[in-house]
């Protein structure tokens, strides 16, 4: 049995989604970002322990099909930006997500605006400028690098949308002391 959760983003989520289902004595297969395999079926009140657990830690458990596509195109995003050691892919964005999906990237979109009130593009530009001010406050890359690792073309059309985001331009927002960064589910 497959379950999807929303605000999966990183792989501590992944442990705190483990013990969970652990203390619960949940038997499962596999726990990636956003979801689930469960080896049997739950009974209904180890399910609504576990949907309670979940919602404590700032999780929830989808049950419909439409929640469900934008947390997945949402991980996909998360993943491809925060997590992809390789750098980012060659496919562009609508390509990649359509073949993850197995889905028509114009149903996508369109999904994903409404339930979400932001385009994928928009939303993944979040998720890149998180990233570059993330980088940014490690301070072990220059802009150029950076710019390079998110694939920006080049740093100006990294800077212009990163000032169009936050207001601060890279290098200001560097010298701040109150970096103003998002946790990845609120962004």
């Amino acid at each position: 049995m497959l379950l999807h959760i929303k605000n999966m983003v990183c792989n501590r989520c992944i442990l705190a989604v483990r013990q969970q289902l652990d203390q619960l004595e949940l038997p499962y297969s596999s726990v990636n970002m956003g979801e689930v395999e469960l080896t049997h079926p739950p009974a209904p009140q180890q399910l609504d322990a576990l949907r309670h657990r979940l919602e404590q830690l700032g999780f929830e458990l989808l049950d419909d099909k439409k929640s469900t596509i934008v947390e997945k195109i949402k991980n996909i995003i998360v993943q491809e930006v925060h997590h992809n050691a390789e750098g980012p892919s060659a496919l562009k964005l609508s390509a990649l997500l359509s073949d993850k999906l197995g889905l028509d990237y114009h149903y996508l979109t369109t999904l994903f605006s409404s339930v979400e009130g932001v385009t994928i593009e928009k939303y993944a530009i979040l998720q890149r400028i998180e990233r570059a001010k993330e980088l940014l406050l490690y301070d072990e890359l220059s802009l150029s690098q950076i710019a390079d690792q998110l694939g920006y073309s080049s740093v100006q059309h990294l800077s212009q949308q990163f000032k169009k985001t936050t207001g601060l331009t890279p290098s200001h927002f560097k010298q701040l002391k109150d970096n103003k960064r998002k946790p990845l589910d609120q962004v």
